[in-house]
């Protein structure tokens, strides 16, 4: 069958005409109409597809600039305590850089290596990887890249954004964990000098029998108006030898 004869047939079915009756005719007005239809479904399918065009544009839009300003608030913790640890140890240190030591203190202090999926062994290979060959330091955006690194294999299961979000949030805020704090040391001769049971003269008088110290009792000689001598041993006993011989007469 041609395609003519396989068009007409079609149209015989549309029009419900039979096979042996003669063929309608349609006036021009009637063709106008059908293409005025078909003109109008075109334009209303066309607007709105671009009505969802332009909302999802400007969806995208708005998801973009809340993940920037989101993004710019976790970027400045961040670097906060990016410059935390890089000065941490280093008194000549301004907070630009970071050397392989205090990046590996981070790490440990802020929980990235867990043990599990990340280990120091980790840490000091990105370390090397992230860092330009003849230097020994990292800078802040070498820092953001061993952080990209790391997130897929810290947080597994996650995705790149959302692993990322999750690594920032363990440093965000945090310093390190000695800041401020003084050491005790623990050797034998320390021991020593600061076990007050073997003080003598005046530095053992600064103590008490259990080793508190007596403030400014133990360091000054304060008067007493007892009407004693100092550090007379019998001092209080003069009242109970009167009362005891009041009694006695």
């Amino acid at each position: 069958m041609g395609r003519k004869e396989g068009c007409l047939h079609g149209y015989r079915d549309k029009q419900g005409i039979t096979r042996h009756q003669p063929l309608k005719r349609i006036s021009a007005a009637e063709r106008a109409g059908v293409a005025g239809r078909r003109a109008g479904k075109a334009h209303q399918e066309h607007s709105a597809a671009q009505c969802s065009t332009v909302q999802q544009g400007y969806a995208a839009a708005a998801r973009r600039e809340h993940l920037k300003m989101a993004e710019g608030a976790d970027m400045d913790e961040l670097l906060t305590s990016f410059k935390k640890f890089a000065i941490h140890g280093d008194t000549k240190a301004v907070g630009k850089e970071m050397n392989g030591k205090n990046w590996a203190k981070l790490c440990k202090d802020c929980k990235v290596i867990d043990g599990k999926n990340i280990t120091g062994t980790d840490v000091d290979i990105v370390f090397s990887k992230v860092k330009a060959k003849t230097s020994r330091v990292i800078t802040f955006e070498e820092f953001q890249k061993a952080l990209e690194e790391l997130a897929p294999k810290r947080f597994k299961g996650q995705s790149k954004e959302e692993a990322l979000q999750s690594m920032w949030k363990l440093i965000e805020g945090k310093e390190p964990s000695n800041v401020g704090v003084t050491k005790v040391s623990k050797t034998a001769a320390m021991d020593r000098l600061t076990d007050t049971s073997k003080y003598t003269g005046s530095h053992k008088e600064r103590f008490d029998e259990a080793g508190k110290g007596k403030g400014r009792g133990g360091r000054e000689e304060l008067v007493e108006n007892t009407g004693y001598v100092g550090a007379y041993k019998n001092a209080g006993t003069y009242e109970e030898k009167v009362k005891t011989k009041e009694k006695a007469q």
